[in-house]
């Protein structure tokens, strides 16, 4: 019989109007690894925010080890030997690594950076953490960047260990890596909580599965005795298909013809050097590679946002049969071809919707710039407004109410439904199901697999190798600003992709097919 380490009864939590968490009962005991799953908006991450002393709780209890224990602050939450490992890490860029781990901790006297060095290595071989304590944070990958956050708890005396998505900006390489020294954590005794939606991670890595649906505990089941199928109804409230039906292209042309791109940001740092590749109508190509590889920039190039300091951009007008040089237009003219972008960033509101209008109005913005009279015709986007709305089970009061007041997921679904009801012929989608629910997700990948069978050229940036696997007929990969390979999507798999994600110069893996 394992022992408890945290055990929470009737946690409840509310900001305004809005309940985070109602009545939840959660035990995660000593040597598991338990998972934490839900939707966004689910209340995962601030049911853990409460247990490492973030926030307080409104109502319910919270035990440690079967003691009763009142945590108002992380450092509280640290006295009970818990910490957290936050998505976005909190680190002093221009210190080393052991600087940033004893950062903060009381010592007699002064800071022994020897010792401490020797004690990270310790703690770094009794896991086997690939580490070096001298190097600076600036200097490191996120992968070394998250050694470091797991350290820094470990190094506090933390043995109740929380960590937030730890595999969202991970290779699958770096993935497995973290996956075996979390295992080798569990079996010292450790007790680990993950809170993820990657269904997959879940099945491979937790001894148990716990499930939140809109802030509300559904239940804890054996990860042993339950499937993809089952965690989603749990998560959603209904059966869902998980599948991405991926048609074969049909009378495929070049579309889209990008050579030898260069793009130079501000600093003068080069951002995208010698990109090459075709893009044609009636596939998906895919766009793969660690954030900041510059996925954002080559889309913004072609849609006339970013500064090309090299290279050519063609496009293939399927209307007039010209061969149009988007280089020497203007991002309106771009978009008039029917090259789109819909980019979903981190702020979605300051992006190309505007808060306080309401859903028809931000549909106007983008169909009704040329309104000879006075009083715009507000028909044709009501209709619109309303037909996202149905599609994408966009949840709002009306089609009249201010986008600022739906929830993030629900503006998502404005802004990519409105790019595909403008009929492109380039549909650049980045990062469109960042954030969405399973269900949304899936509605989403459907969508762009129409605009496929429909002749568009759609390129999709995304963040998930297996979705990208499944529903693309190609896949890009960039690093560090080059293409380093270009791959069926059909054959290829996740390890590969892996491989060519952390490659950093042009790759053999199929050229720019």
């Amino acid at each position: 019989m394992k022992k408890a380490a945290i055990e929470l009864k009737n946690i409840t939590k509310t900001f305004g109007s809005v309940v985070a968490n109602k009545n939840v009962n959660l035990t995660v005991n000593r040597g598991e690894i338990l998972s934490i799953l839900g939707e966004n908006g689910s209340g995962k991450t601030t049911l853990m925010n409460m247990i490492s002393g973030i926030y307080f709780p409104d109502e319910g209890q919270i035990f440690v080890d079967g003691e009763e224990v009142v945590i108002r602050s992380p450092k509280d939450a640290f006295n009970f030997k818990i910490g957290m490992i936050h998505q976005h890490f909190k680190l002093v860029d221009v210190f080393s690594a052991t600087e940033n781990i004893i950062l903060g901790l009381k010592e007699e006297g002064k800071y022994d950076i020897k010792k401490a060095e020797k004690n990270i290595k310790e703690i770094a071989e009794k896991y086997s953490f690939e580490v070096d304590p001298a190097k600076k944070i600036h200097e490191m990958s996120v992968s070394e960047k998250q050694t470091v956050e797991i350290i820094k708890v470990l190094y506090r005396g933390a043995d109740i260990l929380i960590l937030d998505e730890p595999t969202a900006v991970l290779t699958p390489q770096e993935t497995q890596k973290l996956f075996a020294v979390l295992r080798r954590m569990r079996d010292d005794g450790k007790a680990i909580i993950i809170i993820t939606h990657k269904l997959h991670e879940v099945l491979s890595l937790s001894d148990r599965v716990a499930v939140l649906r809109k802030g509300e505990y559904v239940d804890t089941v054996e990860t042993a005795n339950t499937n993809e199928s089952e965690l989603t109804e749990m998560m959603v409230g209904k059966k869902i298909s998980l599948n991405i039906e991926r048609s074969e292209p049909q009378n495929t042309e070049e579309r889209l013809i990008v050579k030898d791109l260069e793009c130079i940001n501000r600093e003068g740092v080069k951002i995208l050097d010698d990109i090459t590749f075709t893009a044609r109508s009636g596939e998906i190509l895919g766009i793969a590679g660690i954030a900041g590889s510059g996925q954002r920039e080559l889309l913004e190039a072609i849609a006339g946002l970013q500064q090309v300091q090299f290279g050519e951009i063609f496009y293939n007008n399927p209307k007039t049969k010209q061969t149009e040089d988007l280089r020497n237009k203007t991002p309106m003219q771009i978009r008039e071809l029917g090259v789109r972008l819909s980019f979903v960033p981190e702020d979605r509101l300051g992006m190309g919707l505007v808060g306080n209008m309401d859903i028809i109005d931000n549909m106007m913005l983008r169909s009704y710039r040329k309104g000879k009279s006075l009083f715009l015709e507000r028909k044709g986007p009501k209709d619109l407004a309303q037909h996202i709305i149905d599609d994408l089970e966009v949840v709002t009061p009306a089609a009249t109410t201010p986008v600022r007041r739906l929830s993030g997921g629900n503006v998502q679904k404005v802004l990519v439904g409105r790019e595909i009801a403008a009929s492109p012929t380039v549909l650049m989608a980045a990062y469109p199901v960042r954030g969405l629910d399973i269900n949304s997700s899936y509605t989403i990948y459907n969508l762009l697999n129409e605009q496929k069978k429909k002749g568009v050229a759609v390129i999709f940036v995304g963040e998930d190798l297996d979705v990208l696997i499944e529903l693309c007929d190609r896949i890009m990969v960039i690093g560090s600003g080059r293409i380093t390979g270009i791959v069926d999507g059909r054959n290829t798999t996740k390890e590969e992709i892996g491989l060519l994600m952390t490659k950093s110069n042009g790759g053999e893996s199929g050229g720019t097919n």
